[in-house]
């Protein structure tokens, strides 16, 4: 049975919106203003499959990938991009507006840059026995294979032979495997998961792909196989030597412009806390100014930053500790000594680290978020502590997708 719909707006995940008295229907790839035919789901009645556009809308582009819509990577390809970069501001604008803030917003940042510096391709093999390397099908684990990802970085080329090569030597069959390429200064680090432990004659075959392919490391579940040379990135003045599947922002230029505007605002801070730092993105930048403070839960990026730091030229005082901030935020008191705090947590947010500093006397907090609707609800605690929230800044650096950053000043009132 085949439905036709008029498309009302675009949702915050990217899906086209048809309003009706029964409630919103969901339609990946329609825009508003369009008039589709469209296919309901039986498991799910509020979404249906994009079977004809009748009525396109002016602002509908032809998508440049071929596997746009077959792969669950990129979602609004199709949309003319004055309209897209408007929609992913308005998404900031209406998630703030929900939780009764009222600030400025300014106009989205493009940092797409060169593209995307990492990527996890799945293996499997199907039902007839067939390998199949690629990426997830939208809201399924069905697998997609590809020849190439035009959102890529250039230092990725490769990454998609080196993927079926290794796939290919360590065979998974029902369990997935996934390979993890990130594209470094020195070369493909690539880390493999699913595969379970790996006998000798395994391993030295591993080994070989990875010399003939001139990885600069191959890990597996993080554990080292092969390291030709250390996968390096460089920030600031300093060279971080990467730990095995860690956490980077997803382009060069996204890291760039996050940390420019961090460093703007509180360029005036003395001694700064970097909460949820990662391998440092932000504190090694900050540090050639000013003295800081490094923290988070995962001990080899905080060892990968305090070995990078020990070795930059013209650092201030850097200190680094690995603390599980969800467990055992800061607490007032231990805060008392910033001028200034940053914090950039994982999508979930940082509502108990926040809490604390609704309860301190910090004078400035800048806020780094991946995830707008958690980023509303610490900035209303924030707020309701006391704080004035100065401005939002979005950034795409998942260009495509209904994926926004933000950057946002809040002052002590």
């Amino acid at each position: 049975m085949t439905e036709r719909l008029t498309i009302d707006h675009v949702g915050h995940r990217g899906d086209g919106v048809a309003l009706s008295d029964a409630g919103s229907v969901f339609v990946p790839y329609a825009l508003g203003g369009e008039v589709v035919e469209v296919e309901p789901l039986a498991s799910r009645p509020d979404r249906a499959r994009l079977l004809r556009v009748e009525t396109a809308s002016p602002e509908r582009i032809a998508p440049f990938c071929p596997y746009f819509g077959a792969c669950g990577g990129c979602a609004v390809q199709h949309w003319q991009m004055e309209a897209y970069r408007a929609w992913k501001r308005q998404i900031v604008i209406d998630t703030l507006a929900q939780a009764r803030i009222d600030c400025t917003v300014a106009e989205l940042i493009d940092a797409h840059g060169a593209g995307r510096r990492r990527i996890t391709l799945h293996a499997r093999r199907d039902g007839g026995g067939k390998l199949r390397v690629g990426l997830a099908a939208p809201n399924s684990h069905a697998i997609v294979p590809i020849d190439a990802c035009p959102i890529l970085d250039p230092g990725l080329d490769g990454a998609l032979d080196v993927a079926r090569i290794l796939a290919d030597v360590l065979k998974p069959a029902n369990k997935p495997l996934d390979i993890q390429v990130t594209a470094t200064d020195n070369g493909l680090d690539v880390d493999v998961r699913g595969s379970g432990p790996l006998p000798a004659r395994l391993i030295a075959t591993l080994s070989r792909v990875a010399e003939e392919h001139r990885l600069a490391r191959l890990t597996r579940h993080g554990e080292l196989v092969l390291m030709r040379t250390p996968p390096v990135i460089g920030i600031g003045a300093a060279q971080v030597v990467l730990p095995p599947g860690s956490f980077l922002q997803a382009t060069v230029a996204g890291e760039e412009i996050l940390a420019a505007l961090v460093a703007g605002h509180c360029k005036k801070a003395k001694d700064i806390a970097d909460l949820f730092c990662g391998v440092g993105p932000f504190a090694l930048r900050l540090a050639s100014r000013t003295r800081a403070a490094a923290l988070d839960s995962d001990p080899g990026a905080i060892e990968a930053l305090r070995k990078a730091a020990a070795a930059a030229p013209g650092l201030k005082p850097l200190k680094a500790e690995a603390r599980d901030l969800f467990r055992h935020p800061l607490a007032p008191q231990e805060l008392r000594e910033f001028d200034a705090v940053v914090f950039d947590p994982p999508r979930q947010g940082a509502e108990a680290q926040t809490r604390r500093l609704a309860a301190s006397k910090v004078p400035l907090v800048i806020a780094v978020s991946c995830n707008a609707a958690t980023f509303a609800r610490d900035a209303r605690i924030l707020i309701d502590g006391g704080y004035r929230l100065e401005t939002v800044t979005p950034v795409d650096q998942f260009r495509h997708s209904p994926h926004v950053e933000l950057v946002a000043r809040f002052e002590r009132a």
